[in-house]
């Protein structure tokens, strides 16, 4: 098929935009291994003692990312996120207040691809998170594989991301005085295999691990649901059962990350490459599930919170989705 190229003469606002989300695309799928090869390879230059004296450093601050991170509001404020969030561009909606004395599970929902809502909203102060939520501070859960390479895991904490295991995702939950949002993404990698414009299914069903961790630190569970997310790629066609998605799972299954073949735009024209569509995203938080803290509930305790949860879920799906283009007839699908 013919190529389609962007035109010659574009505001310079455009091209910004669109530099931002490059250099984000270029984070997410190549820098964490960018900075593993610098940190070995200034090893054999007369630069190594930069990585001796870093490897001693990561020694020390080694417990860091399962212990709240370490936020850099300087980096979260930075311009380059507001150009970010202007390419799409991508929103917050705040459907109700969340009382700065509690702390919070949110779960968000979809995945997506690259997951731009949630890093975008939760990750910076482009869509005014802390104006919307004074004195709520979120974290953002990511596979604990990568906060081991060096420079990228002190990157990415400076954005108040930290690791999705248990003990990480807990400890904010335990400080006392509230204020403390966990941010999930419940389908994760996984949930990316199915990311593709138009769909609007969600892997949920048996994903209880983020509702026991409300109960057992006593946090509201809030739902979160961001149209637009899945608009943002295409997808190579992988139905459950072909060999690409066998090979895909197995290698989920090995590794720990989902390895979507996705596709959208380019830099200099339209017809293919791997930064995202221009296409909006609203990020609407819902009203806060109130949840009685239990140090041991029983599965029965967290089947009927997920439960309610799933309903609240669907519900702000429901009451949202004429107003952002969703046709009537389409229904989350929960699998």
């Amino acid at each position: 098929m013919p190529i389609e190229f962007a035109p010659l003469f574009i505001p310079l606002k455009r091209r910004l935009q669109t530099a931002a989300v490059f250099q984000w695309v270029f984070s997410f799928l190549a820098l964490a291994q960018t900075c593993i090869l610098v940190f070995f390879g200034l090893l054999f230059t007369r630069f190594w003692l930069l990585s001796v004296l870093y490897g001693i450093w990561w020694y020390l601050d080694w417990d860091t990312p399962s212990t709240g991170g370490r936020q850099c509001k300087l980096l979260r404020r930075s311009v380059v996120w507001r150009y970010m969030r202007d390419y799409f561009p991508i929103s917050i909606v705040k459907t109700a207040d969340l009382d700065p004395r509690q702390n919070y599970v949110l779960g968000f929902h979809p995945h997506g691809v690259l997951i731009a809502g949630a890093f975008v909203n939760f990750c910076t102060e482009a869509t005014g998170f802390h104006s919307l939520y004074p004195g709520m501070t979120p974290y953002l859960l990511m596979l604990p594989i990568w906060f081991r390479a060096p420079f990228f895991r002190d990157y990415i904490m400076c954005g108040g991301l930290i690791p999705s295991d248990r003990e990480s995702a807990a400890y904010p939950l335990k400080r006392e005085g509230g204020g403390n949002a966990v941010v999930i993404a419940v389908g994760g990698a996984q949930e990316s295999l199915d990311a593709r414009p138009g769909t609007f299914t969600l892997l949920l069903k048996n994903r209880k691990g983020f509702v026991k961790l409300a109960i057992e630190h006593g946090a509201s569970l809030v739902p979160v649901f961001s149209f637009g997310e899945n608009e943002l790629f295409d997808q190579v066609d992988n139905p459950k059962g072909s060999w690409l998605r066998r090979t895909q799972e197995r290698l989920q299954k090995i590794m720990g990350i989902a390895l979507p073949l996705f596709h959208a735009r380019g830099i200099i024209q339209y017809s293919f490459g791997l930064l995202p569509y221009r296409k909006p995203v609203f990020t609407v938080v819902g009203k806060p599930i109130k949840v009685e803290r239990n140090d041991n509930p029983t599965q029965g305790e967290i089947d009927r919170l997920h439960k309610i949860y799933i309903e609240e879920l669907s519900s702000l799906f429901e009451a949202h989705k004429t107003r952002y283009n969703i046709p009537a007839d389409k229904h989350l699908e929960f699998i």
